[in-house]
């Protein structure tokens, strides 16, 4: 053995405590005093306490040392082993000696649950188990109080029972949680006999019986693990004990392995037949690595964690060895090795799950019903002669199948998209043991090129075949780009996924579409759809998108490349490649421009139809883009992005078909004007022409047609009660969004004072619209993401913002100067870095300086930097607030107090100063202290 491996395990045996040695300890220390006594007790808790923070450190110097973390644990669970045993020799020798003569004064404790298993992390619960022969007395108590209190006071958490035997098989037979408990009991001290004979009983009674019940409960419960997790193991915040492909999945395994194949071992797993020695040592490597992960984690913490947060995930890349190389962060590099353990616990599983199901002829069925067995049958597939179905389960006719015939590894893909059937694990171990067949020549073959096309574009099946595809590992090495990022994480609070996982739901949601779902979600992908003269190409394009992320170059432009290569693999034409070589080339494109720019300036519609040049791209690409979006994660499509992105595919059309929106602004002030007349026909002609008078034109041309008449309405509202301020809510259910409005006599830092009350009141601001009347009044409107499911709860948080918006004015309340500095946010924010850019464009707009902004977000950063724009005296024309994960991207379209553009390179300059000085250091230390 190594020295640097004998080194940490010598430290550690000298570290681990002895329960007789400390017994010693302690009453050598007490001398001629009582041993039962206050003082003994005392000396006792300090000895043991200091004992376990020896052991601790010792097991925590050796993790960071040698990275071992089923080790770890195991330490843990010895040291803890001992102070249990010390105290009950303690209690039992010197506090309540028992009387032999007297009957029943017997008691075992045991360990179940996770403890019961050998192993413990930092911050686990210390479960217990006090096992009485019949009903409790008094000497018993008496022991197990003074152990309970002990630990206690040791500042553990306990969680314990007392039970005799026949109410442990009593309530065994009846909860299933406790039958889990018992399952996993080990004998720690006290009446072996009596751990024993609980045993055997549970054995005998229970085990033997209910075998079928136990798997079924068990896979029920991590399937509703799994659904409270997110039901995929690809999260990029997971859940190392609880989350799918965690240490929970390998102990489930395990629990069902000891009760179906009555193991005492994972090892003996082998023996039975459900794992190749290969499949073992994966098992192993999983369970060692995920211990690793959650001992770290909770060192790391000071405490019971099982959620590896943005926050803590660099520096367990720094504890766990892993540094920044080839490109990658060290953070990104730590964290796909744990996807891929996570992937291999789903392996495992899976093989676990059909090994139980093939070799013994038993399936669980529906997860409560009884097992039933079957008879092995084989049935012929029409026209394949290669496959056959088992048990209604796809599998090669022969060994030889894929040596034969290397193509039919992607066409047994195939073969169970188009079938409509799962894998047989005779199948999938083949799959497994043939991946070297995967070479040059069939990655060129165009039969297995031509099953993978059918396969990417058979919205039935796709996303299922895809991800079994990449599970199996079949897809990383037939398509290689593809496997550079499987389990590639991107460290950022944006991306829900791991790279491989986004891109097969890309793939997914666009299968969704084609399969008429999501109608009430993407109502306009479903219209433009049928419209679309080869919808294949979408899928090819969505499943390559993000295919060059990880890389130092633009992923964009290094993913048109692999894609000019792929293509034409998969017997697209030039003309078919070119249009898929553009859309990877400017998927980001559509979602950009919509949610960074004012739709309603004619200038942004114009110079978007200068990139995508004809109406059947502009359809592929609002479809491309819904679907990436949709794919993020959880929330991040809303009904308010996507009306962007309808109103932006609106504007834009019409440029590129030659349709009628190519008019006159006079005109189109005209149409919006007429608009207004006809929703308020009962104003009256003389009052109508008085209001519109008071509109500037760029009013008519950049605010929509519904907001003007809700604006109408609430300005003759106020002058109606003769009010200087006024406040509109409009909820929007389908947008997620809620419109706060405000009418009130101008104000130069107006913006930043609704900015500020938005951010007391927690709201998230997505976007501004600002205009002024020629009266003298300023007319904003702030779209606000929606917070609540219930739209009295919405109408609440505005009256609050619109209630302190007129406080600010009437200097009746002021805004902290620490506003937002003890939001949980900022402190989440703390492991990103963002670079500050600052870009100031003329080009963009005909009557607008527009100024973009990105950087690190935080709690009050767009107060802060409306304010600066205050300062330097400029006027807001309208604000586009984005933020994706922890970047903020806000745009501003401004001009100067006289109404012109910023064209004068030193005061661009010193706007560009003032805003990046928004962002200094500093002043994010301020706002995150």
């Amino acid at each position: 053995m190594p020295t640097a491996t004998i080194e940490p395990i010598a430290r550690r045996k000298a570290a681990q405590p002895d329960a007789e040695a400390l017994v010693a300890q302690v009453r050598e220390a007490i001398g001629t005093g009582s041993p039962a006594g206050p003082e003994a007790r005392a000396l006792l808790l300090a000895t043991i306490r200091g004992a376990l923070k020896t052991a601790r450190k010792s097991a925590e110097r050796e993790l960071i040392e040698t990275h071992k973390g089923t080790r770890c644990a195991q330490a843990l669970a010895s040291a803890q082993d001992e102070i249990i045993r010390a105290v009950h020799l303690w209690a039992t020798r010197h506090v309540f000696p028992r009387d032999a003569a007297i009957e029943g004064e017997t008691l075992a404790i045991a360990a179940v649950g996770g403890y019961g298993r050998g192993t413990l992390a930092p911050g686990s619960d210390i479960d217990l188990l006090f096992i009485l022969p019949r009903k409790q007395t008094p000497w018993g108590e008496s022991v197990t109080e003074y152990v309970l209190y002990m630990l206690w006071d040791l500042g553990q958490k306990v969680g314990h029972a007392v039970r005799s035997v026949e109410d442990s098989i009593r309530m065994a037979k009846s909860d299933m949680t406790v039958r889990t408990a018992t399952l996993e009991s080990r004998f720690l001290v006290g009446d072996r006999v009596l751990f024993d004979q609980m045993r055997t009983r549970f054995e005998t009674e229970i085990v033997e019986r209910t075998g079928p019940q136990f798997i079924a409960a068990k896979m029920a419960e991590r399937d509703a693990r799994h659904d409270a997790q997110g039901n995929t193991r690809y999260v990029v915040e997971p859940n190392v004990k609880d989350g799918k492909g965690g240490l929970r999945d390998l102990n489930t395994l395990y629990w069902i392995g000891k009760y179906f194949y009555r193991v005492q071992t994972p090892a003996e797993l082998i023996e039975k037949g459900v794992f190749s020695k290969t499949e073992y040592r994966a098992f192993q490597r999983a369970e060692d690595f995920l211990w690793a992960v959650r001992c770290n984690l909770h060192f790391l913490v000071g405490r019971a964690d099982d959620r590896l947060a943005f926050e803590v995930q660099q520096d367990m890349a720094e504890r766990l060895g892993y540094n920044n190389r080839a490109g990658m962060l060290g953070v990104e590099r730590f964290m796909k090795r744990y996807f891929l353990v996570a992937k291999d616990v789903g392996d495992l599983t899976r093989i676990f799950c059909t090994s139980l199901e093939f070799a013994h002829a038993k399936t669980v069925d529906s997860y409560g019903k009884a097992l039933a067995g079957f008879r092995r049958t084989r049935r012929q597939i029409r026209g394949e002669p290669d496959f056959v179905l088992e048990h209604g389960r796809l599998t090669v006719a022969d060994a030889e199948a894929f040596q034969r015939d290397p193509v039919n590894i992607i066409k047994i893909f195939w073969v169970a998209g188009r079938e409509g059937v799962m894998f047989h694990p005779d199948a999938l171990k083949l799959l497994t043991r043939s991946m070297r067949l995967i070479d040059k020549a069939l990655r060129n073959d165009p039969r297995a090129n031509a099953y993978f096309l059918d396969i990417l574009t058979s919205p039935k099946s796709v996303e299922r075949i895809l991800r079994r595809m990449n599970e199996s590992g079949v897809l990383g090495k037939f398509v290689p780009e593809f496997g550079k990022i499987v389990a590639l994480m991107q460290f950022n609070m944006y991306h829900h996924y791991t790279v491989d996982e986004h891109l097969i739901r890309a793939v997914g949601v666009m299968a969704d579409i084609a399969n008429g779902e999501l109608t009430a979600e993407l109502p306009l992908t479903h219209e433009l759809l049928p419209h679309l003269s080869d919808v294949r190409l979408l899928y090819v394009a969505l499943f390559l998108h993000d295919i060059a992320k990880g890389r130092p170059d633009d992923h964009s432009e290094a993913g048109a490349t692999i894609a000019r290569r792929f293509c034409p693999r998969l017997g697209l034409s030039a003309a078919e490649t070119d249009t898929v070589v553009w859309l990877v080339r400017h998927h980001l494109v559509m979602s950009e421009i919509a949610q960074s720019r004012d739709i309603q300036d004619p200038e942004t519609a114009r110079n978007f139809a200068a990139i995508v040049h004809s109406p059947q791209r502009l359809t592929m690409l609002m479809i491309l883009t819904a679907c990436d979006i949709r794919a993020v994660g959880p929330g991040t499509w809303t009904g308010w992005k996507g009306s962007l992105l309808r109103a932006l595919y609106y504007a834009t059309e019409p440029l590129l078909s030659g349709g009628h929106s190519q008019v006159s602004q006079r005109d189109r002030i005209a149409e919006a004007q007429d608009a207004l007349r006809s929703g308020l026909a009962d104003w009256g002609a003389p009052r109508l022409d008085a209001y519109i008078e008071r509109h500037f034109s760029n009013y008519w041309l950049r605010a929509e047609p519904e907001l003007q008449l809700a604006h109408a309405r609430m300005i003759d509202a106020a002058e109606a009660k003769r009010s200087a301020f006024a406040g509109s809510t409009t909820i929007k259910a389908f947008e997620g969004i809620t419109e706060v409005t405000f009418y009130t006599p101008d104000h130069p830092r107006l913006l930043s004072l609704i900015a500020g009350a938005c951010t007391m009141a927690d709201a998230s601001i997505i976007g501004a619209q600002v205009f002024n009347t020629r009266d003298g009044h300023a007319l904003d409107t702030f779209r606000l993401r929606r917070a609540f499911t219930s739209d009295e709860d919405e109408k609440v948080r505005a009256s609050r913002i619109t209630d302190t918006v007129r406080s600010l004015l009437e200097g009746r309340r002021y805004l902290p100067a620490d506003l937002g500095v003890d939001s949980r946010h900022n402190r989440r924010l703390k492991p990103f870095s963002v670079p500050t850019e600052i870009i100031i464009s003329n080009a963009l707009s005909s009557k607008f300086t527009v100024i973009e902004i990105s950087g690190l977000d935080r709690t009050g950063l767009l107060y802060h930097l409306t304010r600066a724009l205050a300062d330097l005296n400029l006027t807001i024309g309208s604000a586009h607030i984005g933020t994706y994960g922890e970047k903020a991207v806000d745009v501003f379209y401004v001009t100067d107090l006289a109404g012109g553009k910023i064209t004068s390179k030193p005061r661009q300059k010193r706007i560009r100063d003032a805003l990046t000085a928004v962002f200094s250091p500093a002043r994010r230390e301020k706002a995150s202290a």
